[in-house]
């Protein structure tokens, strides 16, 4: 196998050890990867180089400036390597594999994120078999695209969710069909996947204040959705409502707030709170409301994918007509046009 990889180890449960407080991150990823290589069947994988960063994160602290500094870190080596491994966290590896997506909105390689739900470092786990895995993908398979691979499935990493706290089948992408399965054979669906491009890196400076998601519940007050839209710096809302991305339009003084929110110039988001489907704004009165005050539908858009997807395009500078054109549309395949 003449393919050379990059794996990027930033943090997360995969390279953990336990200690009297939890599980924390802990350097020396790399010394524990060749421990639970078996050196006869090393000759099966690709080659790989392994940068491990200085300052590990648990996923749960992460912040958009992390997106960043992983796009950088692929950027500077892109021309040197086939194919990406980003070792990440678990609870907000959608979020990063999405916002990758839209930071590298042009790819010929494949960037392929994955971790574990139990650390390499104990005798039972899913790490080893995740991580061989996305290196056999990353080295053999003609991907160019941003994925995420997690217990033998292959999910585009826009598409992707985590789904279950529990079990080894953590990760799903409920409103896209997998790229592939890998189980006795790698079973790739080409069909599905993105076409390669000349790549292009688009990695803005975010600002983590700029953008905020608010789920609609009963009786959810007016003012703390006009609160969150004044303060300073708001440019994006994810508004997750109910059904086919129906808000409680009885309640004016919340449609108030929301239409004076667009009306200054910030761009509002509507996905469905439902694991699967699409809003479709219209099909009943009450999101028929949010059309006519100029709520952006996010069609089936996962949460995580929105989420990012303002991120990345408002920290690019997007506003007005452009990033509402750029938001009513599929950049990397994350929703259904």
């Amino acid at each position: 196998m003449s393919r050379r990889i990059l794996i990027l180890y930033t943090g997360g449960t995969i390279g953990m050890l336990s200690t009297g407080d939890g599980y924390v991150p802990m350097p020396g990823f790399h010394d524990r990867l060749l421990q639970q290589l078996d050196s006869r069947a090393t000759g099966q994988l690709p080659a790989y180089d392994l940068i491990e960063y200085g300052h590990l994160i648990d996923s749960a602290n992460l912040v958009p400036a992390h997106w960043q500094r992983i796009a950088r870190t692929l950027a500077e080596h892109w021309a040197q390597y086939d194919g990406f491994v980003v070792l990440h966290g678990t609870d907000t590896m959608a979020y990063s594999a999405s916002a990758l997506s839209f930071m590298l909105p042009g790819l010929d390689k494949p960037v392929i994120l994955t971790g574990s739900q139990i650390p390499l470092a104990e005798l039972r786990n899913d790490a080893l078999d995740n991580l061989i895995t996305a290196l056999l993908l990353a080295g053999n398979c003609d991907i160019a695209e941003v994925c995420v691979c997690f217990n033998g499935r292959l999910l585009r990493g826009n598409r992707s969710r985590k789904v279950r706290s529990d079990g080894f089948d953590a990760f799903d992408s409920p409103n896209f069909p997998w790229l592939g399965r890998v189980g006795i054979d790698i079973e790739l669906q080409t069909h599905r996947l993105l076409p390669p491009s000349e790549p292009r890196f688009e990695i803005p400076d975010f600002d983590p204040a700029a953008v905020v998601m608010i789920p609609v519940f009963p009786g959810i007050p007016a003012d703390l959705i006009e609160t969150v839209l004044q303060r300073p710096g708001i440019r994006g809302l994810v508004l997750q409502t109910y059904g086919v991305g129906n808000p409680p339009d009885a309640d004016r003084a919340l449609i108030a707030a929301l239409e004076r929110a667009t009306a200054g110039g910030i761009a509002i988001l509507n996905i469905s709170q439902c694991q699967q489907g699409a809003v479709s704004q219209g099909t009943y009165a009450t999101g028929a409301t949010l059309n006519r005050i100029g709520v952006i539908p996010g069609a089936d858009i996962t949460p995580e994918a929105a989420f990012a997807k303002l991120q990345v395009l408002t920290g690019l500078g997007l506003a007005g007509d452009p990033l509402r054109e750029a938001l009513g549309r599929p950049l990397r395949g994350e929703c259904t046009a």
